[in-house]
This record gives C-alpha cells, sequence and structure tokens, in this order.
C-alpha cells in the first residue's frame, strides 16, 4: 500500500523540503499552504475548511508552519520590547494554529496501524533548556505549542494504540525565516527535511507524546 503524508505549510523553506523528502521516501505527498490553497492558520474557517477537503488516511500528517516574529517586528531582547499585539499574533501563528490543525487530525488518520504526526516547535520553547532568556513571544509560544501536542498525544492514543504524536526540532534551518540571524550554525533545507523523516521512521508509539531533536534525541520540556 501507498504510504500517505500531509504536509502543513508547504509553500515555506522546511515545508517544502518535507515534501520534496517524503516523496523520495516513497510517501505520496499532499500538500497545504497559504499560497496554494489560501490556508490561514489563524483563521479557524479556513483552517475548517481546508482541512474538510483532505481526505485521509494519511499515515504521516506533519505542521511546519511558523513564524518568528510579527512582519516588522524582531523577537525581543528584553522585557521593555513586549508588545501585547505582537505577542498574541505570534501564539496565534505558534500554537493556536497548530491545535486548530490538530483538532483535525484524528479522522485523517488510520484506526489501525502505524502512523506519524509531528509539529515543528523548536529547542527555544523548552523551559528547561533556557539559559540564554530573550525572544519572550516565539519562546512561549513554542512552549505552548508543546504542551498541545503533548496533550492531542495523549488523547489521539487512547483510539489510536500505534499513532505517534510528537513536537520536532528541526535545527536553525537555513531559510528567509533565519536569514537575520548570521551567528547560527545552520543546515540546508533538504538536510534538515531528509533528518527528520529519519527521525519520524525510527520512532515507536512508545515514544508518542515526546519532544525531539533533528538527531532523534529528546529535548527537555
Amino acid at each position: 500500500m501507498t504510504r500517505r503524508a500531509l504536509v502543513i505549510g508547504a509553500s515555506g523553506g522546511i515545508g517544502a523540503a518535507l515534501c520534496t523528502a517524503l516523496a523520495k521516501h516513497g510517501s505520496e505527498v499532499t500538500q497545504i499552504s497559504r499560497t496554494a490553497d489560501g490556508f490561514d492558520l489563524t483563521n479557524p474557517e479556513s483552517v475548517e475548511r481546508v482541512l474538510t477537503a483532505c481526505h485521509g488516511p494519511f499515515d504521516t500528517v506533519l505542521v511546519a508552519s511558523g513564524i518568528l516574529a510579527t512582519e516588522g517586528a524582531r523577537p525581543e531582547k528584553s522585557l521593555s520590547e513586549i508588545s501585547a499585539e505582537n505577542m498574541a499574533q505570534v501564539m496565534a501563528v505558534n500554537a493556536i494554529g497548530p491545535a486548530l490543525v490538530l483538532r483535525n487530525v484524528p479522522r485523517l488518520l488510520p484506526k489501525d496501524g502505524r502512523c506519524v504526526v509531528g509539529v515543528l516547535t523548536a529547542r527555544v520553547g523548552s523551559i528547561g533548556d533556557n539559559h540564554l532568556g530573550g525572544w519572550y513571544s516565539y519562546r512561549a509560544a513554542k512552549a505552548a505549542a508543546n504542551q498541545i501536542v503533548r496533550t492531542a498525544a495523549i488523547e489521539i492514543a487512547r483510539k489510536r494504540k500505534n499513532a505517534i504524536v510528537v513536537s520536532l526540532h528541526p535545527g536553525t534551518v537555513e531559510t528567509p525565516f533565519t536569514k537575520a540571524y548570521p551567528g547560527h550554525q545552520k543546515v540546508a533545507p533538504g538536510e534538515a527535511a531528509a533528518n527528520l523523516v529519519a527521525v519520524l521512521d525510527q520512532l515507536s508509539p512508545s515514544q508518542n507524546g515526546g519532544f525531539f531533536d533533528w538527531a532523534g534525541k529528546p529535548v527537555p520540556w
């Protein structure tokens, strides 16, 4: 049977690379993006409209959408830079958006057999691994997304014992998203995507609800 994958955020740097990597891995890939589908992660009606039109089952679902900061803004370096409006927008895209997607995911998964749902969050969303501070909105939104993924994993596994729902840290990927941060060690989107697909292949149901990096290593909550 042909494996089927659903990638949300398929027009972004990492999203497009994931589509390519999954196709090379033998999956039939359904792509969803703002560009092609008018998909607005912050609009519940848009999420429902687009995902209702999708027909499963998919054995792989990936959410690869996100923003570092609102347009024209940057991640906060200090408390004095916090803006309620900017923080709400970052939270809407990075946490509430994935929650709206996950609300639709159970019906898109097979009732039996192994399936994987991965939501790209970030290591900076780890509370235990936060040693530098700053980036309040982005950190908080990714931490919230991690909690949403963890909670969804528990619920989904009640009816699908072989489901694996996880948060994923892809590393710092070389995209327009990270262009303003030249000091970080970056990997090409294709390499990052291949790494993540390899991690997804290795996960077992016993790891459901976990948070893993691009090498398959657990990330502290």
